[in-house]
């Protein structure tokens, strides 16, 4: 395993001028996204006339449409230019990319990467409990993300942009702090991108990860699809336990109705 992943590094080493790039983080994050939201938007645009898909929908009532494909794509790649390409210039001036010639261990690998979306799950339930909790911090920074009470894979990054930022920040920081090697972070990155993509994805698949994780412990898309629902609920963006303990986690909608965000 490890001679795999000493490959794979030897692989990014022989690309070390792309790595270097202070355009690199931003296409490929945005990359990435695309390529993992790509299935589901195709899936969407399906199941207006494929039954056998929409059965899987955690929302079957309700149809993604192209205008909301369309504003959705245009939202992230506006925040990606305008907001997180300024930063990742900056972030490249102040810390220089430098890689070391050997990977890491798979021990290193799997238990950095963990770590790091531990670390973030726990940033992200703090950080949205508080702009769920204080009406003011809702309305000025997350509310734009709440401008669809269905989920679906594109509405992941339909946020404004101190939301975007807020979040790159600790994905970006997180493997920073724990001192990860950088193919450790590229992993927790890719990772990361899918679970939240997954995350938003409004399908309630048979194979999905939510089904093989035991005892409930991560919550998958109809997890976080309830948040959307009902606003009051199910905080963390991957795993249960911060929700059980703050006594806000919710398995099943109530009366399958939508409440609305106090303001």
């Amino acid at each position: 395993m490890y001679l795999l992943l000493q490959t794979t590094w030897d692989f990014v080493l022989g690309h070390e001028g792309v790595m270097g790039s202070p355009f690199f983080p931003l296409l490929f994050s945005f990359s990435i996204y695309l390529f993992f939201c790509l299935p589901y938007v195709l899936m969407d645009c399906l199941s207006v006339w494929v039954p056998l898909i929409r059965r899987y929908k955690t929302q079957p009532n309700n149809a993604v449409t192209l205008k909301s494909i369309k504003s959705c794509l245009a939202l992230c790649l506006y925040n990606h230019l305008v907001f997180i390409l300024p930063v990742t210039v900056l972030h490249w001036y102040w810390r220089p990319v430098n890689l070391p010639r050997e990977a890491p261990s798979v021990p290193s690998l799997v238990g950095g990467v963990l770590a790091c979306l531990l670390l973030f799950d726990f940033q992200y339930f703090v950080w949205h409990l508080l702009h769920h909790k204080i009406p003011w911090l809702y309305r000025t920074f997350h509310k734009v993300h709440h401008s669809y009470s269905a989920t679906s894979a594109l509405t992941t990054e339909h946020s404004g942009a101190t939301e975007m930022l807020s979040l790159a920040l600790f994905a970006g920081i997180n493997p920073y702090l724990l001192r990860c090697h950088p193919l450790t972070e590229l992993a927790f990155f890719v990772l990361n991108i899918w679970l939240s993509v997954d995350d938003h994805c409004g399908y309630d698949l048979p194979w999905a990860l939510h089904h093989w994780v035991p005892f409930g412990l991560y919550g998958g898309a109809p997890h976080h699809d309830l948040h959307h629902l009902t606003f009051k609920s199910n905080y963390a963006p991957y795993f249960t336990h911060w929700d059980r303990l703050a006594g806000t986690l919710l398995r099943q909608p109530p009366h399958q109705e939508h409440h609305e965000h106090p303001e």
